[in-house]
């Protein structure tokens, strides 16, 4: 069985969607209320009509669509630039643009594919697309800080949460709030075991039983599902694909309270990276996880990238 290697660590480690989208759907409605009163018998109030609507109704319409959802935006940037001030960022944080309506094909980064055919879920560090955006991922659960829940959504910054039974057991209520913010949580084993030393079976009890966990105390199966150090083979994507996951998200760039760790040789952010962190604090790592925000949210916004959801774009 092909083993396919990431990386030998073993150490225990409210976003505003589719702006162009919303305005269209403004702009749309608009005219079709418009259309609607051009229709009636006579376009006069009082005579069973609508008032007359011509081009200056739409532009109207159009332009109070237009005018409301700019207002939203200013309002939601102001807001943006007084959490990072209270959070002590360096810099406010950029915005994503809206997400694509279809989302991007996903396929296996060279090298990572396993000698299973690409009916597997594919296995991939970065994500489709033009847009200077990454995507933020906490890993296991370990750390279960109240503080991260109000930084993040202040600050407006979407992650994706990859859970270990062992460690969130002790506090599904944390990461039901965390869901409830809309963050996404998704499979990460029962245990965080070095899936490739397990046999089929086993696998299917770390990946499979975690889906089923997660599926009863936080209400939704994962689609996505992450394995313990990065390393798996062809038995972990066909156990995972088994019990319903679709995609094998790794990471391009990992964070920590005072440096980052990067997989390419340019050692720089690229278009739809995927950035790893865990759920730490002081007890593992230098700073808490409102210094690794601090931290990691420096190194996106001084390089010009904005974070998304990554459920939006996989």
């Amino acid at each position: 069985m092909q083993l396919v290697r990431q990386r030998e660590d073993f150490r225990r480690g409210g976003v505003p969607k589719a702006p162009l989208v919303l305005v269209a759907g403004l702009i749309a409605t608009a005219l079709a209320s418009g259309c609607a009163a051009e229709d009636t018998p006579t376009g006069r109030p009082g005579q069973g009509g609508k008032a007359a609507a011509g081009p200056q109704a739409y532009d109207n319409d159009a332009a109070r669509a237009l005018a409301g959802y700019s207002a939203h935006l200013k309002e939601a940037q102001a807001a943006r630039v007084v959490a990072a001030k209270k959070w002590k960022l360096a810099k406010v944080p950029l915005a994503a643009p809206a997400p694509p309506a279809v989302k991007p094909k996903i396929t296996n980064r060279p090298g990572f594919e396993t000698d299973g055919d690409d009916s597997l879920p594919p296995v991939f560090t970065t994500v489709p697309t033009k847009d200077r955006i990454v995507f933020l991922t906490i890993d296991d659960g370990a750390e279960k800080d109240p503080a991260l829940l109000k930084m993040m959504r202040e600050l407006r910054i979407p992650y994706s949460a990859f859970l270990s039974d062992y460690l969130v057991r002790t506090d599904y209520p944390y990461f039901k709030r965390m869901q409830g913010l809309g963050v996404t949580l998704n499979n990460h084993t029962l245990n965080h075991r070095y899936m490739p030393a397990l046999s089929y079976e086993e696998q299917r009890h770390e990946i499979c039983d975690q889906q089923d966990k997660i599926g009863k105390w936080a209400g939704k199966r994962p689609r996505l599902f992450r394995p313990p150090y990065g390393n798996y083979n062809e038995d972990t994507l066909r156990a995972a694909q088994s019990c319903g996951v679709k995609a094998v998200p790794l990471w391009a760039a990992e964070a920590f309270p005072d440096h980052m760790e990067w997989r390419e040789w340019d050692r720089d952010l690229h278009p739809g990276d995927i950035v790893l962190t865990h759920f730490r604090g002081r007890e593992d790592w230098k700073g808490t996880m409102p210094d690794m925000i601090r931290q990691v949210m420096k190194v996106i916004t001084d390089k010009g990238y904005a974070v998304a959801r990554l459920e939006d774009y996989v």
